[in-house]
């Protein structure tokens, strides 16, 4: 529960921080501009509000391991690459994109503060405790920072706690060692962020 704050912090941070050329720089995502990414994450925080509210006594079906299904790693040519850029595009500007970012996120931030971590709440028909879930959000939260900071040298990237917790994840995720002893590096080969080494076929985590 400590890591959600930081991962989703951090992030907002690093945000918060881009001037109005780098909105438009690309991002660590096939086919997506940096203000791609940011509104992929206004929606990641109607996620997290969402699923908080929607508790269940149903038993867990799935932990912060368990949840993810790995694939394919994307070309940005699918119909949600699509959208999101569509959304993205239809905003005024930076600053007005950034302000419905910080809306949700902080909301989202409160949120998960004021949850119960063994409450179970349901989320794409698989229900987890809200520990578990808020430790999907610190993957996913690691991944975009890294994603948000690919190509931009100059904006902080995630702390070295959420890069290690991240890496544990995604490895109990593909159930072997990530190819690098560099947590950044590693999760950029495993992703398909950067081309991994030939042994290792990376993974888009879904």
């Amino acid at each position: 529960m400590d890591l959600f704050p930081r991962a989703w912090g951090t992030l907002q941070e690093a945000v918060h921080s881009l001037d109005d050329a780098q909105w438009v720089s690309p991002s660590g995502c096939a086919g997506w501009l940096v203000q791609d990414l940011v509104f992929h994450l206004v929606i990641g925080a109607q996620d997290i509000l969402i699923t908080l509210v929607t508790t269940t006594d149903a038993p867990a079906t799935r932990d912060a391991v368990t949840y993810w299904e790995p694939g394919s790693p994307g070309d940005g040519t699918d119909a949600e690459s699509a959208f999101v850029r569509r959304g993205a595009s239809a905003y005024s500007g930076p600053k007005s994109l950034l302000h419905h970012f910080d809306d949700l996120a902080v909301a989202a931030g409160k949120a998960a503060a004021a949850a119960d971590p063994a409450t179970r709440v349901e989320t794409r028909d698989e229900v987890l405790t809200v520990a578990d879930f808020l430790t999907t959000y610190v993957v996913e939260a690691t991944l975009h920072h890294l994603d948000l900071t690919l190509h931009l040298s100059d904006v902080d990237g995630p702390p070295a706690s959420t890069l290690a917790a991240t890496r544990a994840i995604v490895e109990g995720v593909v159930g072997r060692p990530l190819p690098s002893e560099d947590d950044r590096e590693a999760l950029l080969f495993a992703t398909g962020r950067l081309p991994a080494p030939a042994e290792f076929t990376p993974v888009a985590l879904g």
